[in-house]
């Protein structure tokens, strides 16, 4: 049985581990977060429409940020 490879990356500044290989999808999930929120990897908006085909690489920085409503 060959041994899991993990990757190290960092959820709103926070460390994680996922299972190789991953997506922006996994990731979300694995944090839980609920819609709406919007997503950046490395500085760079990912639409939703292409988390799942988004390939995660080791040490990536995700950021998952929800709109503030109010004034």
């Amino acid at each position: 049985m060959t041994e899991a490879h993990l990757l190290q990356v960092w959820i709103n500044q926070t460390p994680y581990q996922l299972t190789a290989p991953a997506t922006l999808a996994d990731a979300v999930a694995r944090v839980g977060i609920q819609p709406p929120f919007a997503a950046a990897v490395n500085l760079n908006f990912v639409p939703k429409t292409r988390y799942a085909q988004h390939a995660l690489s080791d040490g990536d920085h995700i950021e998952l940020i929800a709109p503030i409503t109010g004034g």
